[in-house]
């Protein structure tokens, strides 16, 4: 059995047994009526209410729906830590095909997932993640109002997108400033893997810095929306084109995770590798051989923290410019772990882990 990395998956293990478990639970749903199979994930509440999105995906298994869902929930917690909210980590994931899954089939599954999501009491604050909108956040507040992500005409603050792409963009600034003294991306070359929600709103980030762009994605669809606005942004095939274009300054990862592993780091010709996609390191280890090849690591789920910023301000009644300006301060928290990582002799995401771990544990010391 393997995870959607292709990794050996043992779930109990993970869960109860490994450093990467401590899971403080787990639920398995199902809705014969509707055909909802999910799994909700709550790793840690010891910041408060563990807050992560949901992603409606066609797993190969429920085994592998389980382990995404336990590395997803974990991601949470240290990028919830690192972000400075006042929250936990978690996540749930709907098993299914969320292209061919429409009109009322949907709407009745997402009423159940919600009912799901509101037995919990609070424990779980859930939002939108890959396959799942803030239309769909809005049928699922119908049945529980620990959800975040809704449109604004239901009290939200709408596509999280935009603040996380935002927050990418200032992670990119930090590791250009700590890999070549300068925060301007102007006249280098970035290679964005998925221009879907999060990667377009990038490139358009990328282009008015200066940048050179280079993309690909899976989707047709999504990479002539790109092209047709912006002309003279490069396309490759796909992400193994990419990742060995001649003269690449920034891979930046924003599809699925495990793009970090040890077919594509040996061939990697970028300098540094920051992005929005979770859980790029395929397993542990995959930090230290990017380190070992001289190659800078922006951890994903700090310059990921936009969208989580921006939909855990929505609980408080939103506004954008406050969350923007919380998304900005990734830029001097991706420097901040550059630094632990230099001083303590460690990667970056080694580094970033001590700090979310140190904030966590002093929390449950409370």
């Amino acid at each position: 059995m393997t995870d959607v990395t292709g990794a050996p998956v043992d779930v109990l293990h993970t869960l109860f047994r490994s450093e990467q478990g401590g899971h403080e639970q787990v639920v398995l749903c199902q809705d014969r009526a509707s055909g909802l199979k999910a799994v909700i994930a709550l790793h840690s509440t010891a910041l408060g209410p563990a807050l992560g999105g949901t992603r409606f995906y066609p797993y190969a298994s429920e085994e592998e729906a389980v382990a995404d869902a336990l590395n997803l929930s974990r991601g949470m917690s240290y990028k919830n830590a690192l972000a400075g909210l006042d929250h936990g980590g978690g996540k749930a994931v709907i098993i299914g095909d969320s292209a061919q899954t429409e009109g009322s089939r949907r709407t009745e599954l997402l009423l159940a997932y919600g009912r799901f999501v509101a037995s919990l009491g609070g424990r779980y604050v859930t939002a939108c993640d890959v396959g799942t909108y803030v239309a769909d956040m809005d049928v699922v507040a119908r049945e529980c109002r620990w959800t975040t992500g809704r449109s604004p005409e239901n009290g939200g603050a709408g596509d999280s997108s935009v603040l996380t792409a935002f927050g990418v963009f200032q992670g990119m600034r930090a590791s250009a400033q700590h890999q070549w003294g300068d925060p301007s991306l102007r006249g280098r070359t970035v290679g964005v893997a998925g221009v879907g929600k999060v990667g377009q709103h990038l490139v358009e980030h990328l282009l008015k810095d200066g940048a050179q762009v280079v993309i690909t994605d899976v989707r047709e669809e999504s990479v002539t929306r790109i092209t047709g606005r912006h002309p003279q942004v490069a396309v490759v095939a796909d992400n193994d084109a990419l990742i060995r274009t001649p003269g690449l300054d920034i891979y930046a990862p924003c599809a699925l995770g495990g793009a970090l592993n040890d077919e594509s780091v040996p061939v990697l010709t970028a300098a540094v590798v920051c992005g929005a996609a979770n859980n790029q390191l395929a397993h542990p280890g995959v930090e230290k051989d990017l380190s070992d090849r001289g190659i800078l690591y922006a951890p994903d789920y700090v310059v990921n923290a936009g969208g989580v910023i921006q939909v855990a301000d929505e609980l408080n009644g939103f506004d954008f410019e406050r969350c923007r300006a919380k998304a900005a301060k990734i830029f001097d928290t991706t420097l901040a772990i550059f630094a632990r990582a230099k001083e303590d002799g460690i990667p970056p995401a080694a580094a970033a882990d001590r700090i979310a771990e140190h904030r966590m544990a002093e929390a449950r010391h409370r």
